[in-house]
């Protein structure tokens, strides 16, 4: 018998993101989930390392490779529209639970149980998890820097709350990243 799981996942690099918005440069989630789970390893590492923390770094790479496949079956809901009020995130998170059990659907029995713990993690409270939620929104400021330094003013006011989102977390090893890393996506090639 064959499978479509793999096949599937390959096409994450043709789903776009930030499809409401003008930008200089398009977006695809497989290369978002690259940057997420680079940015979530280091996380893990400085929340070891500097903060005492017992994260498990390999863990976190993994979610943040999958923390996007749903939507190759549903698209890039933009933030503004997901997040609109009560009932569109109850209605989405349904959406991506049926997107969850399709993907799955594609896998021998055999292989379900680790692919589900990746792709529709039922422990959304772990430290794992929010630090792959914090990378996810770093990564989101990171294409705000990208747009904003192209002149594209459409992502003035994305960077602006991303910023406050991110500062609302409130996470030791997110406020240093934010200190000791993201200045430099601010720079040119020459100057980093």
């Amino acid at each position: 018998m064959a499978y479509s799981f793999f096949a599937m996942l390959s096409r994450m690099k043709n789903i776009r993101r930030w499809a409401l918005m003008r930008n200089t440069r398009s977006e695809n989630i497989c290369e978002h989930s690259h940057e997420v789970a680079v940015i979530a390893h280091a996380l893990a590492l400085i929340t070891n390392r500097h903060y005492g923390g017992q994260v498990d770094a390999n863990k976190c790479v993994m979610l943040a490779v999958y923390h996007d496949v749903p939507e190759i079956l549903t698209g890039d809901m933009p933030t503004p529209v997901k997040y609109y009020n009560p009932a569109i995130r109850e209605a989405y998170k349904q959406v991506e639970i049926s997107a969850c059990e399709k993907l799955l659907g594609m896998l021998p029995e055999d292989l379900k149980t680790d692919y589900q713990a990746l792709i529709c993690p039922q422990d959304e409270v772990s430290e794992e998890m929010r630090l792959v939620k914090a990378a996810d929104k770093l990564s989101a400021l990171v294409k705000c820097i990208e747009e904003t330094a192209q002149g594209n003013r459409e992502f003035i006011s994305a960077r602006r709350a991303t910023e406050q989102a991110i500062r609302a977390m409130d996470i030791p090893a997110v406020n240093e990243f934010m200190e000791m890393y993201i200045p430099a996506y601010e720079l040119a090639l020459d100057d980093q």
